[in-house]
């Protein structure tokens, strides 16, 4: 391990000025599902199966405008990508307050699709201004900025919405986020190299232009084709149905070669990576869900942030071991001992046993989410990367939808307890199965 790694890293001042405006920008969203939720129960009166539909369908316009944003910040440039978030976050975390629960939720949907895409940004950013060993410490440091937030943000917007402030604490919500993204506009982080790097980028990206290369000449080939039909049609009327028959299927095959061309990025061992982020929402969100179910069956509620501090300051502590190590590990590996060392809090007895036991997968929570991103970097060239990550997101963001009704199931069917395992037995079967897939794949890549 090297921990002159982080010195060096934040020596860097654009690295250093991207995390800090990286965790400062994420502390309002943070703290938005708290308020929100609070606001729905106390505020409108409305139940907090009411509270979590709300939280649904925001977690639905996240998911399906993560890939969208990225995107635009691949082909516009940041600065025009996040216009339409800076004056939407403004706007809508502003009139939410105000309207009934009806009117609430396509504001939340549209403020989800719309939200500014600070996660995907700033790993995107890192990835272009750490390269190497950096690039590891770099991910690390943005997954423990991540757990700070996540112990600031939500007991903040706990104490606001408790003092009867829900209406007030909304509001701060999008003006600061919007303000956030003002100033990352005028910061303007790098999200591609001048030029490709070496390594693995430089390879990746000659493949990427080995690729779009052959497509375009499919593409030439079926403008080619596509002509024959309209030769036909001029020459003799009666093959019009042909022909028109023929242009439908040429305009599929087109559309086709078109959406190939987009996705030529999407890898098996990209996809490999974004199951990994799945499955971290996954146990993660359930195990959220299991830490609750527990302290308030024994009546101790309040003591649930006694647990997530062990939980995160664990995290924490991972991730910077992680950060300083010399070589990377598999995020599908990380992910396994994370969901196997989840279980084990099914056994506790009291807050302090949940909350010792809350330490062992909380070491390894950073590291995945770390690696992860490290590994999509790696994997991506920089042209892509912006809507890559974004889709990382959508795929993290898809396993914490899954994970807490999962847990919710088994807690009340059987118990707190059960949640845990459900969640954990979750995580490991589907490391495992990417494990065998991958070990199929080299195999039959080795005979080939």
């Amino acid at each position: 391990m090297n921990f002159a790694l982080y010195r060096e890293l934040l020596a860097v001042r654009p690295i250093r000025r991207l995390l800090l405006v990286g965790m400062v920008a994420r502390i309002p969203h943070s703290a938005a599902g708290v308020l929100l939720t609070l606001h729905i129960v106390l505020t409108l009166g409305q139940g907090y199966a009411a509270a979590g539909a709300a939280a649904a369908v925001m977690t639905i316009g996240i998911a399906v405008g993560a890939p969208w944003r990225g995107r635009r910040v691949d082909t516009v440039g940041l600065r025009r990508a996040l216009i339409p978030s800076v004056i939407s976050e403004a706007v809508i975390w502003s009139v939410v307050p105000h309207v009934s629960y009806e009117l609430l939720l396509p504001l939340v949907f549209v403020g989800g699709l719309l939200t500014l895409p600070i996660f995907s940004v700033v790993r995107q950013s890192l990835g272009v201004l750490a390269t190497g060993e950096q690039r590891r410490t770099a991910f690390a440091l943005d997954a423990i900025s991540t757990e700070l937030v996540f112990m600031i943000g939500p007991a903040a917007g706990a104490l606001v919405a408790t003092a009867g402030l829900s209406v007030l604490g909304l509001t701060i919500v999008g003006v600061a986020t919007s303000v956030s993204g003002l100033f990352l506009m005028w910061f303007n982080p790098p999200t591609r190299s001048a030029e490709p790097g070496p390594g693995a980028d430089a390879a990746s990206a000659s493949g990427y232009d080995a690729e779009f290369e052959a497509s375009q000449q499919e593409a030439a080939e079926v403008a080619v084709v596509a002509a024959a039909p309209a030769r036909l049609q001029e020459a003799a009327a009666e093959f019009a149905p042909l022909a028109a028959a023929g242009d439908r299927r040429l305009e599929r095959a087109g559309l086709r070669h078109k959406v190939i061309r987009n996705f030529v990025w999407f890898t098996p061992a990209v996809a490999a990576v974004f199951a990994v982020a799945a499955g971290a929402g996954m146990v993660l969100s359930g195990t959220d869900v299991g830490i609750v179910a527990a302290l308030e069956t024994g009546g101790h509620q309040a003591e649930i942030g006694l647990v997530f501090l062990f939980w995160c300051g664990a995290s924490v502590v991972g991730g910077v071991i992680y950060g300083a190590m010399h070589r990377p590990i598999s995020p599908i590996l990380l992910l396994m001992g994370m969901s196997a060392l989840s279980i084990p809090m099914a056994f506790a007895q009291d807050t302090w046993t949940l909350s010792l036991l809350a330490l062992l997968p909380g070491l390894l929570c950073a590291p995945v989410l770390s690696a992860a991103s490290e590994k999509v970097a790696e994997l991506v060239d920089e042209r892509r990367r912006g809507e890559a990550m974004g889709w990382y997101g959508s795929a993290l963001t898809g396993g914490v939808a899954l994970g807490a009704p999962l847990a919710g199931v088994f807690i009340d069917g059987v118990g707190p307890s059960a949640g845990f395992v459900a969640v954990g037995v979750g995580g490991v079967a589907l490391c495992l199965l990417g494990l065998v897939l991958q070990h199929r794949r080299r195999r039959r890549l080795a005979s080939v």
